[in-house]
């Protein structure tokens, strides 16, 4: 089955792949010409670095400097998985891959389509298989409406968790999450048992040394608001997204989760192109408050807060 994208990467060309989390745009990590293409197909800023996708722990080696005994500890616990962690890197890394930066962002994907693939062809820089700034994709053809029906997707129906990974930085103490995701911080201190800071997503620290922080992301062209606490769904024009009342008013835009983070976390990106799809103007999420721990809940409210442009 992947023969014919082992082929492509090989020869210099990008590649759409499955993860556990969103499709990615692959290319062969240590290629300068085909990584300009995933750029240029994405329409990403060069100041944006990139994840290296990689099919073991060994292969950390090539691409990080300093590799702490609290990092083998969450590589060997977490990977593959949703954790990103950033490193000091090797001379030899590409600037391409880290936007110039002295860090390299590095995970291993846990989907066993990509684990194939990476292993057979070795790492890949892999963003997010969307136009910049769009929904991240979640299915093989959210990739073809961005980039076109004979895009080279290889086609694992939808992703398991439906948004990004968490990015934990272990180049520095403390160690710091800039993007949160479905690994949470709680769980990589009971791993390390050492504190971990999480990062706002408007903090400059964050947003020049994370993958996917630094600008407006995640968005349909619909505009994305949160819905008050007291706000009726009443506009047939606004697709509302409910995660803990239920409908006061049923209606085919007012799409109840019932406590179903998870669900929600699943579907929010597949959500937003259906808003463009049936010609929405606004998407309204149901803001989350304090008494809501569910551990997807600040992966949520960050991928909501950085579609809407606006905090809760």
């Amino acid at each position: 089955m992947l023969d014919r994208f082992i082929r492509l990467l090989n020869d210099g060309e990008i590649v759409a792949f499955p993860t556990e989390t969103v499709y990615g745009l692959g290319a062969d990590a240590w290629n300068p010409s085909a990584i300009k293409k995933v750029f240029a197909r994405k329409g990403r800023p060069s100041d944006n670095p990139l994840i290296v996708h990689v099919a073991s722990i060994q292969s950390v080696d090539p691409f990080a400097l300093d590799i702490s005994d609290d990092a083998r500890k969450l590589m060997h616990h977490f990977w593959p998985g949703p954790l990103t962690l950033i490193f000091k890197k090797k001379p030899a890394v590409l600037d391409l891959v880290t936007a110039g930066l002295d860090t390299v962002a590095i995970r291993w994907p846990s989907h066993p389509l990509s684990q194939e693939l990476i292993a057979r062809t070795g790492p890949l820089v892999a963003p997010s298989a969307n136009s910049s700034g769009k929904p991240s994709p979640t299915k093989p053809e959210h990739v073809r409406e961005d980039f076109g029906d004979d895009f080279p997707v290889i086609d694992a129906g939808e992703t398991a968790i439906g948004l990004e990974s968490t990015v934990l930085d272990v180049s520095q103490e403390p160690y710091r999450i800039y993007r949160p995701g479905a690994i949470t911080a709680r769980e990589i201190e009971d791993v390390i048992h050492k504190n971990i800071l999480t990062v706002s997503s408007d903090n400059q620290e964050a947003a020049a040394k994370s993958p996917g922080t630094k600008y407006t992301h995640y968005a349909p062209d619909a505009a994305v608001r949160w819905l008050g606490a007291d706000e009726l769904p009443h506009d047939p024009d606004t697709l509302y997204l409910l995660h803990s009342r239920l409908p006061e008013q049923q209606g085919d835009n007012v799409i109840s989760y019932a406590g179903d983070f998870r669900k929600l976390g699943h579907e929010l990106y597949d959500r937003f192109r259906q808003a463009d799809h049936q010609g929405y103007r606004t998407v309204a999420i149901e803001v989350f408050t304090a008494d809501q721990h569910d551990s997807l809940v600040p992966a949520l409210v960050n991928r909501i807060q950085k579609a809407a442009g606006s905090k809760q």
